[in-house]
């Protein structure tokens, strides 16, 4: 699956939010500092501010900081705020109509829960983890050890439990 251009501007703003803290950030200052144009900018920030992930504040002294802590806000939320969801699928020409509104209803379906699945593995994961730039690895502990290493101590375990006699594979014989 791939996001679109302004989904990873619209994290990349984020997490240069999550980055200044309490701070107002500029809008020109963030434009200038990812390489984005501003006007596409001041865009994406507008639908951040709406989708309640950052708040303006006008004015002068101005700018845009989180709505609330980067812990709190989810990268699966981020995502579904800013993609169109909605997938279509045209019909054949040659079907019936009704047949060809079934059909795209199933493919619908089918897709829809693969995108869910795809933005429920990002829901696991918070903006905070990605501003602190934590490898997928590191993301997910479970009693204090990474993933990786978790199974690493697994594969260890079951290699000290094979058998170091070698057994042959033939049929056993009948007397």
């Amino acid at each position: 699956m791939r996001l679109n251009k302004s989904t990873s501007h619209a994290i990349r703003i984020l997490i240069d939010c999550t980055q200044a803290g309490e701070d107002l950030v500029k809008a020109a200052e963030i434009s200038r500092r990812l390489d984005i144009t501003p006007q596409n900018t001041f865009k994406i920030v507008h639908l951040l501010s709406r989708a309640g992930f950052i708040e303006a504040v006008r004015g002068r002294h101005g700018g845009v900081r989180l709505a609330k802590p980067a812990s709190e806000i989810r990268i699966g939320h981020v995502v579904r705020a800013m993609e169109s969801m909605a997938i279509e699928i045209e019909g054949d020409g040659a079907a019936k109509p009704s047949e060809s509104k079934e059909r795209a209803a199933g493919i619908n379906q089918i897709l829809d829960n693969a995108l869910e699945a795809f933005i429920s593995v990002l829901d696991q994961h918070t903006l905070q983890e990605m501003a602190l730039g934590k490898k997928p690895g590191a993301l997910g502990t479970a009693g204090g050890k990474p993933r990786a290493a978790k199974a690493a101590a697994s594969r260890k375990a079951a290699a000290v439990n094979v058998p170091r006699k070698r057994q042959s594979l033939s049929a056993p014989r009948l007397s």
